[in-house]
């Protein structure tokens, strides 16, 4: 695809490309308990002042967490592999139902319009796939095609996002959704180690959903455009971000290396100008930056490497602030903040960065 750039004296001109994808809606949702750091703490009964400090200077306030109930004792003890792929199935249903209504809403659009559903998750697995599910239980159209993305971690949500793009160009006029439904809860363990604690400290449940259509010919629809998309594979941390079986736990468990953001941090040019290359913009021209919510030290590593201000990344940051880590859909309930802040202005660009296993980033520009 060429990418061609005029400017004029004193703006940017759009960039002219063939039919592309629109983002024309975007609704999110949470369940279960909100929860502040030292509640959970308490809840769970940590002690070890190390394991504390990691909760608590998390720059987390609180997140949406569904815990085992307590016995007797006042215990929480560890749900088993099966319990937890339940309440996985049952709340990825509950909340990507909540978050695909809410973002046909905001689009001006009903069940009845979508025409493709790509469901992502790294939280369970389902087969058949949450689309199915979802397809049914909303009694959606069985025609509506469909795709699952599973596994890819939290990043995934702009590889959701590149294979809608790619539907709608291809379909104009004809709606696509992007779902992302992360049930963090399903993927807890409670075993007292730092390991875990890493994990505990950061991630919440949430889901939130990203309606895409294409203008057809002869028309202009609200929303940015997606104009690019760039990703970059860090093969040497393959293992620094995994979700594999724990034989000593007899579940599976996530791992996060303490150093993946700084090599998250390290990397992040390099995807950055592969993205602009070609456009003809700079990384100052880029007016609305939505990164993933990963972390306080991941948020840092990113500011830095890409010299942003801490205006640039409020979203993410206020996201990471009141829900934790969501996973997959992180960026999208930072843009949604985004759009009800009402600050973009036409031909305005935008980037989009995620982070997840792999070690991967993924990143999109967008124009409104």
């Amino acid at each position: 695809m060429t990418i061609t750039l005029e400017r004029s004296a004193d703006s940017l001109a759009p960039i002219a490309l063939p039919t592309i994808s629109r983002m024309v809606g975007v609704g999110t949702a949470s369940t279960g308990t909100s929860i502040t750091q030292p509640e959970l703490l308490e809840l769970l009964a940590i002690d070890d002042p190390k394991v504390r400090s990691v909760f608590l200077n998390s720059a987390i306030d609180r997140r949406r967490l569904t815990l085992p109930e307590p016995d007797a004792a006042g215990l929480r003890a560890p749900e088993p592999q099966g319990e937890l792929l339940a309440k996985h199935k049952r709340l990825a249903i509950e909340m990507g139902s909540q978050a695909l209504q809410a973002c046909l809403k905001k689009a001006g659009a009903s069940l009845s319009d979508l025409r493709h559903l790509c469901c992502v998750t790294s939280t369970g697995f389902l087969t058949p796939g949450l689309s199915a599910l979802l397809i049914r239980e909303l009694g959606i159209d069985p025609h509506c095609s469909r795709s699952d993305i599973v596994g890819m971690g939290c990043n995934a949500g702009l590889n959701a996002l590149n294979v809608v793009a790619g539907w709608s160009a291809a379909h104009p006029g004809e709606l696509g959704v992007v779902l992302c439904t992360e049930a963090c809860s399903a993927a807890y363990a409670l075993d007292g180690t730092m390991r875990t604690a890493v994990v505990n400290s950061l991630f919440g449940d949430g889901a939130a959903a990203l309606a895409l259509i294409s203008d057809g010919p002869g028309e202009t629809r609200p929303g940015p455009r997606i104009i690019k998309f760039a990703s970059f594979l860090i093969t040497d941390a393959v293992d620094a971000m995994r979700y594999d079986w724990d034989s000593d736990l007899n579940r599976f468990s996530f791992f996060l290396d303490p150093q993946i953001p700084y090599v998250v941090g390290a990397n992040a040019e390099t995807v950055i100008d592969r993205l602009l290359t070609g456009t003809g913009l700079r990384r100052s021209d880029i007016g609305h930056w939505l990164v993933h919510s990963g972390g306080k030290k991941v948020i840092d590593a990113v500011v830095v490497n890409l010299g942003l201000s801490r205006h640039d990344v409020r979203h993410t940051v206020q996201v990471l602030r009141d829900y934790g880590n969501v996973s997959s859909g992180s960026f999208l309930f930072s843009y949604e903040r985004l759009v009800e802040e009402g600050v973009t202005s036409p031909g305005d660009y935008g980037v989009l960065m995620t982070m997840g296993p792999g070690s991967t980033i993924e990143t999109a520009l967008v124009q409104w």
